[in-house]
């Protein structure tokens, strides 16, 4: 069973961030806290392009449910109310006032998505509705000075990026690169990554940058491009549907590029697995957390207690 002291751990940086914060504590009567209920709202994308993410949604439910069976949070429940915002920033504008103005949510809680979480961050910082773990490494979520009610918790985006250039410098330093990413700050977070490392030899490395649309339906057409640019080395700033068939699709043509998948879209059941896996060998990515279908882990203590909330919840 995982008990509250390893969620205290688990949490524990967060907590730590949030101690040396300005936060305002949550009044008795705020809304969405009672005697029994802390109230959680969520936008998350059950649907649409980045509908891969959504097990992060029902885990986290799943999650507060045995906390709940547990006796809560000092005696009260939380009540977590996941909306579905397809990845779509209008959606996300209009599920999360929803929760704001409709359920009267104390906080908006791990909302997943560059683009979803920008379309809302004035409205939640303007309105005082803490913006709690934001599920995005993009840089602009780091800006406590402006935006107090804001807080992240992944890596950044381009720190990221800058462990990959300097990993292609020390180990091919006359690399070719081709750069496939979403266009929005998502994606754009790793070619400032990548350029604060190369600097004025980014022109120079870099062959091809090559932007898709959450919108389009496969990166093919730009899989072909960036083979065509003689590319040998490949970075892969997408989400785990594009990141897939960035991947397979550059086995398909016979592109052999020494390959680099960022830390969004290294699973395994959502990446890896639909890519097809002889299609991925070789690919190197940089994971800040542990992979449960990695053997390195079959008898760590916090992984085994994962599963058992797994196979319970």
């Amino acid at each position: 069973m995982i008990s509250r002291r390893a969620i205290l751990k688990a949490g524990g940086a967060g907590a730590a961030a949030l101690a040396m914060r300005p936060w305002p504590s949550l009044a008795a009567n705020a809304p969405g806290v009672t005697d029994t209920e802390i109230k959680l709202g969520q936008t998350m994308p059950y649907s649409g392009p980045a509908s891969a993410y959504g097990v992060i949604g029902r885990t986290e439910a799943a999650y507060f449910k045995m906390i709940n069976e547990q006796g809560g949070v000092n005696g009260r429940k939380i009540n977590l109310v996941s909306l579905d915002d397809g990845y779509s920033p209008p959606k996300t504008v209009e599920q999360t006032r929803r929760l704001v103005e409709q359920e009267q949510v104390a906080a908006i809680f791990n909302g997943l998505g560059t683009a979803p979480n920008s379309a809302v961050r004035d409205y939640l910082n303007e309105n005082k509705v803490p913006q709690l773990f934001v599920a995005t490494g993009a840089s602009k979520f780091s800006d406590p000075e402006h935006y107090h009610w804001t807080i992240g918790y992944q890596p950044s985006y381009q720190i990221e990026a800058r462990i990959y250039a300097k990993h292609i410098q020390m180990t091919k330093p006359n690399a070719k690169i081709g750069v496939l990413y979403q266009n929005d700050d998502f994606g754009k977070d790793y070619l400032i990554g990548l350029k604060d490392v190369f600097g004025d030899k980014y022109s120079a490395m870099v062959l091809k940058e090559a932007s898709y649309e959450t919108s389009e339906p496969t990166v093919d057409s730009q899989i072909i491009d960036l083979q065509s640019s003689g590319a040998d080395t490949f970075v892969i700033a997408a989400t785990p549907k594009f990141a897939a068939q960035a991947l397979r699709k550059a086995y398909d043509v016979g592109w052999k590029p020494v390959e680099y998948l960022t830390n969004v879209s290294y699973s395994v059941g959502a990446v890896l697995k639909p890519a097809g896996f002889e299609k991925c060998v070789g690919a190197m990515t940089g994971a800040y957390g542990k992979e449960p279908t990695d053997p390195t882990w079959k008898d760590d203590a916090g992984l085994k207690a994962w599963r058992e909330f797994m196979n319970k919840y």
